[in-house]
């Protein structure tokens, strides 16, 4: 079976994941593939749009295939991994600044890898069965794929809370935080991507777009952001213990259970990313992080736990927030030398309208 699948029809050219039993992870050549796909597509004038969906009942995509992460990193010299990521992050860059309209289905689960390829397009689209996370540091990594410039964009602390929980959240929170822009129902969505093959695509949305079902994080704002835009991952920890608000302490519990490292790299990144400036900068840092991750015993043993063995039950290392020193944290972010990712000196970071 074909692990993505390309066709066109009309003035639409679609990519499929799928890779339904997997929840169509990412592989290293399903990236390959796509990026190679949207560089012909992006000099074909009869490609119009692009849409992108996944196959199968539960999601777009999952994230990447972190079982070959894994191993890489346990039993390889992690080079496989970093080059699946200096490619993955690539990807993201070309679609963030695609010359097309890049409508990105993202219905069901989607979640790290899956948000790469779907966040940064220029229409994206959810439904009333999405569930949209970052939720790496609950494997001991650190949010990626542009997560972290996404998430520091979103009003207020949210994008601190979700990336720091690794909370799923859905159509109307998605709209809320800037990770979707229009919520189509799902069953609307054939009638969609069939129009699409004739209409423009703000033609083809005004016939399918509808309101979203309510959300949760609004009414959440005020002690989300007041706990979240404390300076370090403890004094957060504090005062949501502290607050009154039983979702809150909840919050808390939650972040208590995350590897404490990728807590205080994840929040570090983040207040960074506010300031970096375009996306390609932050990716820079994110592949940074990523790599040094591949050193760092909390992601082994974050996907043994999780994914692996599923005992739900990783053993960090450091065992707490107050082990984690600052030297510990900088070290996710020291340059790379000539292994750098290097997209914010490349052209891809001047802004292309489409």
């Amino acid at each position: 079976m074909t692990d993505v699948l390309f066709r066109t029809a009309g003035r639409a050219a679609h990519i499929t994941l799928n890779r339904p039993k997997s929840l169509n992870a990412l592989t290293h050549e399903m990236v390959r593939r796509i990026d190679e796909t949207l560089t012909a597509w992006e000099h074909d004038p009869a490609v119009r749009t692009v849409v992108v969906t996944g196959t199968g009942e539960r999601g777009l995509c999952a994230g990447g295939d972190i079982r070959t992460i894994h191993d890489d990193a346990r039993y390889g010299d992690g080079s496989a991994a970093a080059a699946f990521w200096r490619d993955e992050y690539r990807l993201n860059a070309r679609i963030a600044r695609y010359p097309k309209p890049y409508v990105a289905v993202m219905d069901g689960l989607v979640m790290g890898g899956g948000v790469g390829v779907s966040a940064h397009g220029s229409v994206r689209i959810v439904t009333e069965r999405s569930r949209i996370a970052m939720p790496e540091t609950g494997i001991g990594f650190v949010p990626d794929v542009g997560g972290t410039y996404l998430l520091a964009l979103a009003p207020g602390e949210l994008g601190t809370h979700l990336a720091l929980t690794g909370a799923q959240i859905g159509a109307a929170d998605a709209l809320l935080c800037g990770l979707a822009d229009h919520h189509v129902p799902s069953a609307a969505i054939p009638g969609l991507i069939g129009d699409l093959a004739d209409l423009p695509v703000h033609e083809a949305l005004t016939w399918h777009v509808r309101p979203a079902p309510e959300g949760e994080l609004a009414r959440h704002r005020d002690w989300i952001d007041t706990c979240y835009a404390a300076d370090t991952v403890e004094e957060i920890v504090g005062r949501l213990l502290d607050h009154g608000d039983a979702a809150a302490k909840s919050a808390a519990q939650t972040l208590l259970a995350k590897s404490p490292t990728a807590l205080k790299v994840t929040l570090a990144a983040l207040r960074s990313a506010r300031h970096l400036g375009p996306l390609e900068r932050v990716l820079d840092q994110e592949y940074r992080v990523s790599c040094r991750a591949l050193t760092a015993p909390d992601l082994v043993e974050g996907i043994r736990a999780q994914v692996i063995d599923k005992d739900r039950d990783p053993h960090w290392s450091p065992a707490t927030l107050a082990e984690v020193t600052d030297a510990d944290v900088d070290r996710f972010f020291a340059p790379l030398g000539d292994r750098e990712l290097g997209l914010a000196a490349s052209d891809s970071a001047t802004e292309v309208p489409w």
